[in-house]
């Protein structure tokens, strides 16, 4: 049985169509698509909610959200639940500062900076992951931990510069130069 069609606003027709092609969008929001066009067509509403695979309430439903708001009136409401309580800003800010000396490290882990900061570890990594941060690559020179550094490399440069008699000293420099400016 045909009902009166439901009338679109001026190009919805066209941007509900686009909504149907879009890979890019959620299925919610295609099958709404499909709702009000099949709507727009005189469709009932038990042969829609039959083509669709929705209850015939949702469609009755979906049919006067669009009517009352439009386009708009096919957006998700904001869904119940807890609110985010993290600040993701304030994660990734913490990474970026460096550690406090107690830890003896020179750059932040997810599972340690998740236990500084009394949340998952999971957490800390999937943020990194979204603000692409990797502390471990950091671009600064890094001082080293180890509390018995000073000793060896007093060792490592006095047998360079004193080596044992018949021995073979390997020598390994690094260094860095800044790129030629035009």
């Amino acid at each position: 049985m045909r009902i009166k069609p439901l009338l679109l606003r001026d190009g919805d027709d066209l941007e509900l169509a686009r909504r149907l092609r879009s890979r890019s969008i959620s299925s919610g929001a295609a099958q709404r698509a499909r709702i009000v066009l099949l709507a727009s067509q005189g469709e009932s509403n038990s042969s829609i909610a039959e083509l669709v695979g929705v209850s015939r309430p949702t469609v009755i439903s979906w049919r006067a959200r669009y009517d009352v708001d439009g386009l708009a009136g096919l957006e998700d409401d904001a869904r119940s639940g807890r609110p985010r309580s993290l600040d993701r800003r304030e994660i990734v800010s913490a990474t970026l500062m460096p550690p406090p000396k107690k830890y003896g490290v020179t750059h932040w882990s997810s599972r340690l900076l998740a236990k500084h900061l009394g949340i998952g570890y999971g957490t800390v990594a999937r943020i990194w992951r979204e603000y692409g941060v990797q502390p471990w690559r950091s671009e600064t020179f890094k001082f080293s931990t180890d509390p018995e550094l000073v000793a060896k490399v007093t060792d490592i440069v006095g047998l360079y510069l004193d080596p044992p008699e018949n021995a073979i000293v390997l020598c390994v420099v690094r260094f860095w130069l800044p790129a030629a400016t035009a």
